[in-house]
């Protein structure tokens, strides 16, 4: 029901790939009896797992080291913003500069 389809598509070449249908089996293949034992391997017994239990003091000081992430991130966020609008004022600073400096060495003074 779900099988794949190659689509025909013409090589640069010019060869045209047709397109492969699958075929059935013709002959219906029996299993070869084998001699191993087939008994289910033993499971082996699983650990009780220890739940995490949050004391007030422990949920208090787990907010405050997620808020101090949230600041330290939000800090370092902030000054490369900083950074990036400094440099492009600096950069556009030395743009105007540079233009009247070509500017007069054009008008010959």
């Amino acid at each position: 029901m779900l099988q794949p389809r190659i689509p025909v598509n013409p090589l640069p070449t010019g060869i045209v790939t047709p397109l492969v249908q699958p075929t059935a089996p013709t002959t219906a293949v029996e299993p070869m009896p084998c001699s191993h034992d087939h008994t289910t391997a033993p499971v082996p017994a699983t650990t009780p797992r220890t739940t995490v239990q949050l004391t007030p003091g422990s949920a208090i000081a787990l907010a405050a080291g997620g808020g101090a992430v949230v600041l330290v991130v939000g800090a370092v966020l902030v000054s490369m913003l900083l950074a990036v609008a400094i440099t492009g004022v600096s950069v556009a600073l030395i743009a105007v500069v540079l233009r009247l400096l070509v500017r007069d060495m054009n008008k010959g003074r």
